[in-house]
């Protein structure tokens, strides 16, 4: 049986314990899977061993592992329903419990069918919901005036016009550093797994930011933060949605406004102006087009517009 891409058959699995350590170091250094992605896994595992030890009644090996049938897993997921468990919560527990028995049968540890016959579930499709047109500018308008200081209502409206106006997500905004600057027509975006992508920036956005940079009081060099909290370090994400929060009870908006909005906003509005679905996957930085039509709210009406407006046999 082939060895995962970068584990070595130096890398001996002796134990659970092993197991486990090996998974996480795979997790990392292969899917390059982030500090909170791994810490989330991390814990859904922890939680799956800790029932099956009360479940079987021993702390469980390998050999347990492997005589586990389709009434134990189903008794998990019972577990974690009769605990209130989110759907979409235990939906991704699930996934990650396949990925660590998939991850054991590649190194020859074990293996065990029943895991992969269980359907997690069913979890309702969901559409994000993004601000109207009049709303997102509203927000842009008003998210200064909600500033204790001038240069961080600068910032807030530098950070939202960005989130607006490029389509990032808050941790891809708040993880620039000054590197960035000057900003271009166009920046590079670390976004998740890694994965670069050119972003186009607005001559708006830029002036925005521009406008922060000349009234911000910290200064650094190219590895310090872009956005800066009031005491100079980098700006939590938790500050940005605090303002949101504001600037919804300011302007009456709904409890989706928030800094996540504004990417969807972003993505909607482009479709609705006529953009190319497949671009605005490219500036997302999604890998399935699916993803990208969720988050653009397309229906099947859209989806029949674009399609005869592009298909050479209906032109």
């Amino acid at each position: 049986m082939a060895e995962p891409s970068g584990l070595t058959k130096s890398e001996t699995i002796t134990d659970l314990n092993g197991a486990v350590r090996v998974w996480k170091q795979w997790l990392t250094s292969e899917k390059r899977a982030s500090a909170h992605t791994l810490t989330a896994y991390e814990r859904d595992l922890e939680q799956f061993l800790e029932f099956m030890q009360d479940h079987l009644g021993t702390i469980p090996g390998f050999a347990d592992l492997a005589a586990l049938k389709p009434a134990d897993f189903r008794a998990y997921l019972a577990r974690r329903a009769a605990k209130g468990y989110a759907k979409t919560s235990t939906g991704r527990a699930l996934s990650v419990i396949r990925g660590f028995f998939r991850f054991l049968e590649r190194r020859g540890v074990l293996s065990n069918a029943a895991i992969f016959s269980i359907r997690g579930p069913r979890i309702p499709a969901s559409v994000p919901k993004a601000l109207t047109v009049a709303e997102a500018a509203e927000t842009l308008d008003a998210i200064g005036d909600l500033a204790s200081e001038p240069w961080i209502a600068a910032r807030d409206i530098a950070l939202v016009s960005l989130l607006y106006g490029a389509g990032l997500r808050i941790g891809e905004a708040l993880a620039l550093n000054r590197d960035a600057l000057p900003v271009g027509e166009t920046l590079s975006i670390t976004g998740k797994g890694n994965k670069q992508r050119i972003v186009p920036v607005l001559p708006a956005v830029r002036a925005a930011i521009d406008d922060y940079i000349a009234q911000c009081p910290y200064r650094g060099g190219p590895e310090d933060p872009l956005f800066r909290g009031a005491r100079g370090k980098r700006l939590q994400a938790g500050i940005a949605q605090r303002t949101m929060r504001l600037a919804r009870g300011w302007l009456d908006l709904p409890e989706t406004a928030t800094p996540h909005a504004l990417r969807h906003s972003f993505a909607t509005h482009l479709l609705a102006g006529g953009g190319d679905l497949r671009a605005i996957q490219e500036l997302l930085g999604h890998a399935s087009l699916s993803t990208t039509q969720r988050y653009t709210s397309v229906d099947a009406e859209r989806l029949m517009d674009v399609h005869s407006r592009a298909h050479p046999r209906d032109r």
